[in-house]
């Protein structure tokens, strides 16, 4: 027989919590300790009807009930290599969103040549790519075909070059069926 779950003292506030919880991670972490508790289930049940395994459902219920009950918040995504804060980054690239906004071209060479300036040392082209791309920023197709063709000297040129791949290159006669 499995031993009783503990954890009877944290389960009134943890179910208000759970009223009020918002994001999945919190959601599940509060049916890890609620449902045990409440209605009776095992670890295995648990891990089943939240999606997770024994292991995790027994690691959030251990770590939710010996932290005084309350949901450690999630902090944003931990960017051990950065080279500046996102607010630092948004401030650098303030200028060429608003050149950007009046109707002119971000080029990722020349904010890459910036961010090299600003920051004191080379850094990969990469990087100003990956910058942008934080900043909801993506890179655009160029266009299908160039404004200054001259599109009726391409088809002419087509017409003709048809007609100089079907010649042989060595006889000079034209290929075609046998006849």
């Amino acid at each position: 027989m499995a031993r009783p779950a503990r954890g009877q003292d944290v389960l009134e506030n943890t179910q208000k919590l759970l009223a009020k919880a918002t994001a999945a991670a919190e959601l599940r972490t509060l049916q890890a300790v609620v449902f045990p508790l409440a209605y009776g289930m095992s670890t295995q049940e648990t891990a089943r009807a939240i999606g997770r395994s024994p292991r995790w459902v027994t690691r959030a219920r251990n770590t939710f009930i010996s932290d005084s009950d309350t949901l450690k918040k999630t902090s944003a995504p931990i960017r051990n290599r950065a080279y500046m804060t996102m607010d630092e980054e948004e401030a650098f690239l303030a200028p060429f969103f608003e050149d950007a906004r009046r109707g002119g071209i971000v080029v990722a060479s020349v904010i890459h040549n910036a961010l090299e300036q600003h920051l004191g040392h080379r850094v990969a082209l990469a990087t100003a790519y990956n910058l942008l791309q934080r900043h909801n920023w993506r890179k655009l197709a160029p266009d299908k075909r160039n404004v200054k063709a001259d599109i009726q000297a391409q088809e002419e040129w087509k017409k003709n070059s048809l007609n100089a791949s079907r010649t042989s290159r060595k006889s000079g006669t034209a290929l075609g069926p046998s006849g």
